[in-house]
Order: structure tokens, then C-alpha cells, then sequence
């Protein structure tokens, strides 16, 4: 089994391994198949599939040696029994000193985080897992990434690509998204995919998508909400600063899975991939991916925005970093040249950015330490802390 950063057990522990032992309980959340059931279960432990009415009567019959065990206990799917929140809390409270006791594992819906917030705060930690990344696979899972996305079944890991994300997306659609409260039909749902997949880092017009679906800008924002809260979308807010030029105000949406990306967009393979007009958008969004999934891995905290000014200049992504401002632009070119340099710095310039890095697909990572030029690998780096 491949191991998930966040799980690392060299010193210092990964980020789930470090919460746990800070906290008496903790929340790994993600999309559905990301590997949160395998990772949690390599971790040993009692454990309790919430899905499962035969797991839910188990625990019911069990709660006692639940509450008294040394071990972890981990609960799967526990939006499917909302109760076992406000049980747990009473059980942490008996003896809040004992850490590392429960591990929630949700494909986070938004009345999970509710019910979460409102029983265990202060008591429980929420850790993200994504899909696999740049930073847990090796040379050919790393050449693969792009095309594939990160989902373990999706073909990251060799086989066949296209198939599973087009399953995967049409049982959210049918089943997960209507379970967790979106009143969207499913036909609507996946023509939502679609539109957001043609958009696909341009930014965000409720009122144009809406159009396009018959439903009022107020609807499409809901049903944005929820795709967001599935870990399936990304919202890039326009960065908001006093600069000398106006600022564009709205928000960048992205999909965060290259891979369901270009199944809804109907590429196969590499070379087809790389004849799209929209490649460009999609090599951004997929760069913008991983630096944000490298700093949650370690967890660094952090911002992150876009900027675009109204006469053009722009920057992919703006991080606020602990105290330090990074302005990042992406460029799909294995050729950059001055000319990318300067209009980053431009850019940066309007933002006071302490730090500038130019990410393509050169490889390699050159230049001073506030101002760089890196392939993504060497970016993840600097973004993990390495470099």
C-alpha cells in the first residue's frame, strides 16, 4: 500500500498521525474514494462501517467496550448516524485527557461538518484527504497524474482511464448528492458537471450558468455550495487589496480532479489532451491543485487567491503564507523566456509579494529564494516546506 503523507510515521509524524495525538478525536475527511477507509484501517483499530445497519447495531451493543478501548476506534460513513456525535461527546468529556481515541471518516456533506461543529468543537480535529498526489507517487504514477487525476481507481496507478470517472460522477449524481440534501435531479446534476467543466478556471457567472439550466443565479450558487462542500469543485476568491489598478471581484472555479475534469470533457490520452484549446486552464487548475494540497499536507496555514486586474494583469495564485505574500503564475511552456518573468513581476509588483514563482514545465527549480522559476515538482517542494 502506497503511504499517504498525512499518515507518515517518520519523525515528525505526518499531519493525522500528529492531530491524533494532540486530539481525542479526529475528523479525515474527503471525496468519496480517495482512500480515507484504507488509510484509516492501516492504522488498526476497532472499526464500524455506519452504512451497514449490522456495523450501527454492533456499535449499539458494543458501546460500552467502544468507550472503554485503548485502541482506536474508527467510524466510517458517520453521516449515516448522526447520533454517534453527541454520544461521543459525553465519552470524550468523561476523560478529556486521553487522546487519539476516535477517528471520524466522512465524505464530508454539509450536515456532517454541522453536527460535527455543534458536538466536538474543541474536541475533534478535521483533516483533509485529497486523492493521491505529485508528492505520494513515483516516477510513472507522477507522469500519469495530469491526464488521470489522483483517484486511486481512476488510473493513477496504471490500467485504464475514462471508464471509472464517468461511473464515479454519475453515482454522485444519482445517489451520494441527493443523500446528502442537494435537490438538484440528477440530469440537471451532471449537466452542472458539464457547464463547470467547459468553465473550468474562468470565472465564476451564476447568472450565465443559470440561464443555460433554467434555474434562478440564487439556485446555481446553492448548488455550487454543495459541490464545493463534496470536495469535487474549487472556489477561488479574487484577492481583495488596496493596489493602484482596480481588482476583478469574481471568484475562479476549478475541478479539482484533473482526471473527472477531462472525463467530462471527453480526453482519453496525453497527446489528445494536449491538442485542446483549454489546456492551458486545465494545466492551472491542476498545478494550483497540488501547491494547495501540498501545504494542507503538511499543515501549513494559509490563504489563497486570484488576482486579476480590470485592464489584464493577473496572477493564478496568491498565498498568504504565514506572514509572507506569494504571487504564482503557471505557464504550460517547457520554453519560458524574460518576457514570462517580467509580467510575473509586474503582477507582484501591484501586490507588494515578497515571493514570485513561475511554475512550467521545464524541469528544474532556478533562481533567488524571493523569486524563482520551478517545474511543479520543485514548487510542491517549496510549498511542502523542502526547498
Amino acid at each position: 500500500m502506497l503511504e499517504r503523507r498525512i499518515a507518515a510515521a517518520a519523525e515528525p509524524p505526518g499531519l493525522l498521525r500528529a492531530r491524533l495525538v494532540a486530539y481525542p478525536a479526529v475528523a479525515l475527511v474527503g471525496p468519496r474514494q480517495c482512500g480515507k477507509t484504507t488509510l484509516a484501517q492501516s492504522l488498526g483499530g476497532r472499526y464500524y462501517d455506519l452504512e451497514q445497519e449490522t456495523d450501527r447495531l454492533r456499535l449499539d451493543l458494543e458501546w460500552a467496550a467502544v468507550v472503554a478501548s485503548e485502541r482506536l476506534v474508527i467510524f466510517d460513513e458517520v453521516q449515516e448516524s448522526p447520533g454517534v456525535f453527541a454520544r461521543l461527546r459525553g465519552a470524550i468529556d468523561a476523560d478529556r485527557r486521553r487522546t487519539g481515541r476516535f477517528m471520524l471518516l466522512g465524505s464530508v456533506s454539509p450536515p456532517l461538518m454541522m453536527r460535527a461543529s455543534e458536538s466536538l468543537a474543541g474536541r475533534m480535529s478535521v483533516v483533509e484527504l485529497t486523492p493521491l498526489s505529485l508528492a505520494e507517487l513515483d516516477a510513472d504514477g507522477r507522469r500519469r497524474l495530469w491526464l488521470c487525476g489522483g483517484y486511486p481507481d481512476g488510473g493513477v496507478l496504471g490500467g485504464g482511464f475514462g471508464d471509472w470517472q464517468h461511473d464515479y460522477l454519475n453515482l454522485l449524481a444519482q445517489r451520494d448528492l441527493p443523500s446528502w440534501g442537494l435537490p438538484a435531479r440528477p440530469a440537471t446534476t451532471l449537466r452542472l458537471f458539464r457547464l463547470l467543466a467547459a468553465g473550468h478556471g474562468q470565472q465564476w457567472n451564476a447568472s450565465a450558468l443559470g440561464r443555460s439550466l433554467g434555474l434562478s443565479y440564487h439556485t446555481v450558487n446553492d448548488y455550487l455550495d454543495y459541490l464545493e462542500q463534496a470536495f469535487l469543485v474549487r472556489r477561488l476568491q479574487a484577492y481583495h487589496a488596496n493596489v493602484r489598478k482596480s481588482l476583478v471581484k469574481r471568484p475562479k472555479v476549478y475541478w479539482r480532479d484533473s482526471g473527472l475534469l477531462h472525463s467530462l470533457m471527453g480526453v482519453v490520452s496525453s497527446d489528445e489532451l494536449l491538442r485542446q484549446r483549454w489546456v492551458g486552464s486545465s494545466w492551472e487548475g491542476h498545478v494550483i491543485d497540488q501547491i494547495i494540497t501540498a501545504l494542507q499536507q503538511t499543515g501549513r496555514r494559509f490563504e489563497a487567491w486570484h488576482m486579476r486586474t480590470v485592464d489584464g494583469r493577473e496572477l493564478d495564485l496568491v498565498l498568504k503564507v504565514g506572514s509572507e505574500l506569494w504571487a504564482i503564475e503557471v505557464k504550460l511552456t517547457t520554453q519560458p523566456g524574460p518576457g514570462h518573468m517580467a509580467r510575473l513581476d509586474e503582477s507582484a509588483d501591484l501586490i507588494g509579494a515578497d515571493r514570485r514563482f513561475l511554475v512550467t514545465r521545464r524541469p528544474g527549480l532556478t533562481g533567488a529564494d524571493s523569486r524563482m522559476m520551478c517545474d511543479l515538482a520543485g514548487m510542491v517542494a517549496i510549498a511542502s516546506g523542502e526547498a
